[in-house]
């Protein structure tokens, strides 16, 4: 079990909160891009509102915490673990409330060097309460622009877990899966779900374009991003997404565990 204070000091020592490895320049550089409405910022989702870069600033200095000076323009980012904490507390929220009712759950992601061991975890403890794990499109391929150009990669679930893996067996580096802000992976999943007749996921659980992806076609999403993804905090203002914990999702897979043992003790999930 893991309290609020020792959380608290977690996330500190282990760069999740407060002074972060996400730079500034990282950050105003997305918020530029998401206010062009590029689609490598979009990630899935179509604001329903005109929001410029000062717009994305004051946002992000009211959900996670960053500078909400303009004119600050450099350095390391900065989250507040307090916004971290409440958060975690809403996550969990939606988490007792899916268990209660056994709803059906598709769990996805685009870290999964990093984040995988934070799903699995939440996977087993669903299931364990009778949600089913859903796991459509289990080996599809989906297409996706990279920066290397047109990438074919392969739908894939470990551990419950739905992620991307190159379809190239020669291509190094996805074998645990690939990085992906792609929205495609969960469109591809949740259509092969209603082409079969069901069932559909009452709660989507992710980051990147699984989160913003299924919450633009309706349906209920909580999401870990980090504050240089402004997309999942603006569909939680404009309400389509549910709840987005504010972290850093690029320090080591065992830093997340901690915040896997508090979410399900708050849920009343604890294996």
């Amino acid at each position: 079990m893991v309290d609020v204070e020792e959380l608290r000091g977690h996330l500190l020592a282990a760069g999740l909160a407060g002074a972060v490895r996400t730079t500034r320049e990282e950050s105003l550089r997305s918020y530029r891009l998401f206010a062009a409405r590029d689609p490598r910022a979009l990630i899935g989702l179509d604001p329903a509102s005109s929001w410029g870069q000062r717009e994305l600033i004051e946002l992000m200095a009211n959900r996670c915490g960053v500078s909400a000076d303009p004119g600050h323009t450099s350095g390391h980012d900065v989250i507040d673990p307090e916004r971290t904490l409440a958060a975690l507390d809403a996550y969990a929220e939606r988490l007792a409330d899916v268990a209660r009712r056994g709803a059906p759950v598709l769990i996805g992601t685009g870290h999964p060097h990093r984040l995988l061991d934070f799903y699995a975890v939440l996977a087993d403890a669903l299931s364990a309460a009778g949600c089913a794990v859903l796991t459509p499109a289990q080996g599809r391929c989906v297409d996706i622009t990279t920066r290397f150009g047109l990438r074919t990669y392969n739908l894939a679930y470990v551990r419950g877990v739905a992620l991307v893996r190159g379809a190239d067996p020669e291509r190094p580096g996805c074998e645990t899966g690939a990085h992906t802000h792609s929205p495609l992976p969960v469109r591809t999943a949740l259509a092969a779900a209603a082409d079969a007749g069901g069932p559909l996921p009452e709660l989507v659980i992710g980051d990147h374009g699984w989160v913003c992806g299924a919450g633009q076609l309706g349906f209920e999403a909580v999401a870990l991003a980090d504050v240089n993804d402004p997309a999942p905090f603006v569909g939680e203002a404009e309400g389509r997404v549910s709840v987005v914990v504010p972290l850093d999702d690029g320090v080591r897979a065992d830093y997340y565990l901690p915040l896997t043992r508090y979410v399900l003790n708050r849920a009343c999930l604890s294996q």
